[in-house]
């Protein structure tokens, strides 16, 4: 599997979860475990370009596949856009959720598409976070999201 553009092979029982090869076997703490059942959303990963519940999908399925993890969205030692706006909207408190969240958020990130307070809201509704109330959550969200489409559309203009 690839792995943040990272190539891994490795032999694993086939009962192993997604998300306890990615924490135990390459080290990847990023991804975190709360409900175990894919309720919480705290474990989610992308999959070939798509969020999934790594805590509900055997790492054998991951073979050939292209996964990305938190780890994944920092480049070059900097914050990518979803971070730079949770950190400054105080879109999380304790962090646990936070991973999931940007993971959830990170397709439509890329879609440089605007999307309103209740859009988001729909979107992020399969991740639980028990500190913030969401309303930070959302507003960081709408400050990547309109960043990032703000950018889409002065690269039309240019074009």
């Amino acid at each position: 599997m690839t792995v943040n553009g990272e190539g891994f092979e490795r032999d694993v029982e086939p009962r192993m979860l997604l998300s306890d090869f990615l924490r135990h076997e390459l080290g990847l703490t990023g991804t975190n475990v709360g409900c175990e059942h894919g309720v919480c959303g705290s474990c989610t990963v992308l999959l070939d370009g798509e969020p999934v519940r790594s805590c509900t999908m055997l790492a054998v399925q991951s073979d050939g596949r292209r996964l990305t993890t938190v780890e994944g969205l920092a480049c070059d030692q900097k914050l990518h856009g979803l971070q730079e706006a949770f950190t400054a909207c105080h879109g999380l408190q304790c962090g646990f959720c936070t991973p999931g969240m940007l993971m959830t958020l990170l397709p439509v990130y890329n879609e440089a598409r605007r999307l309103s307070d209740d859009e988001i809201r729909e979107v992020i509704s399969g991740n639980l976070c028990r500190c913030t109330g969401y309303q930070q959550i959302v507003e960081a969200a709408r400050q990547a999201i309109d960043e990032a489409a703000d950018m889409a559309d002065s690269a039309e203009t240019e074009a």
